[in-house]
């Protein structure tokens, strides 16, 4: 990471700190247990709006399985979820982008029959869906609803600069288009929290470079949790980063605090983590 990005994560370290956050989701004391495997282990983080977390480990750390937990598809053995201060229990899936979560996929869950614009429509609240569906399915809806979803669709496209693309099909797509296409259907339910699984995964390094602008971008009207094995985007981009090791925080903070702390790198290179040290 060069001078002017280190300069970037040292001010943006600084204006966390000065910043009021307000709202967002906070995870504590989640743990989880599959058979006798600890996939989780009295997990605690928080992301607040105008934030980016960053959530990284070595693989099977329990990263994917947290964000499980915070969508529903897993329930904890212990802990609990607020979000906006209101505590959420047996969280339905498909009620996420109603209560203002979105999330995008590492297999991106795109629908190859829909076009690009209708992946989108479809992404919206449940207040929108009806006239997503209509639009999609030729249903009789109020103009008014389904002319606005489409506004919404429009200027999300142009924002991820895609809008070229609006009628096309996913499938005959380049997988790095592909991929705002999945984060363009997250962002028309207008989420106050954002939770992005490995949204780098796959990407040349000039799209990994448009992808932290555009999360710095998305920072000033949400707060985003980041799952994520490219340490030089979360490096860049994140506020604060939480790393997990077997289902435990061994460490949180900063980029920089983070990136000296020992435990860190012992775990990132197999070697035993000591009680004191975690």
């Amino acid at each position: 990471m060069g001078e002017t990005a280190s300069n970037e994560v040292s001010n943006r370290e600084r204006d966390v700190d000065d910043r009021s956050l307000s709202g967002g989701l906070e995870v504590d004391g989640v743990s989880v247990s599959f058979g006798g495997l600890q996939a989780l282990n009295s997990v605690s983080f928080a992301v607040r709006r105008g934030e980016i977390v960053g959530l990284i480990g070595p693989n099977g750390a329990g990263k994917t399985t947290l964000f499980n937990v915070i969508c529903g598809f897993v329930t904890p053995d212990k802990g609990s979820i607020r979000f906006e201060g209101r505590m959420l229990s047996r969280i339905k899936p498909h009620r996420l982008a109603e209560m203002g979560i979105a999330r995008t996929l590492q297999a991106l869950g795109l629908w190859l029959g829909l076009t690009v614009q209708e992946n989108v429509m479809a992404g919206a609240t449940v207040a929108a869906r009806a006239g997503a569906f209509s639009a999609i399915l030729g249903l009789p809806a109020a103009d008014r609803d389904e002319s606005a979803l489409r506004e919404k669709t429009q200027l999300i496209l142009d924002e991820l600069d895609i809008a070229g693309v609006a009628h096309s099909y996913p499938g005959a797509l380049p997988f790095g288009v592909q991929k705002r296409v999945a984060l363009a259907r997250a962002l028309v339910a207008e989420p106050s929290i954002l939770l992005l699984d490995e949204p780098a995964g796959g990407l040349s390094t000039g799209e990994m470079s448009e992808l932290g602008d555009l999360l710095g971008r998305l920072r000033a009207r949400m707060g985003i949790a980041l799952v994520e094995h490219h340490m030089d985007l979360v490096m860049t981009v994140c506020d604060r980063v939480v790393v997990l090791d077997f289902g435990k925080v061994i460490a949180s903070g900063t980029p920089n605090q983070v990136k000296g702390d020992p435990a860190v790198t012992a775990a990132y290179l197999g070697e035993e983590v000591s009680a004191r040290d975690a």
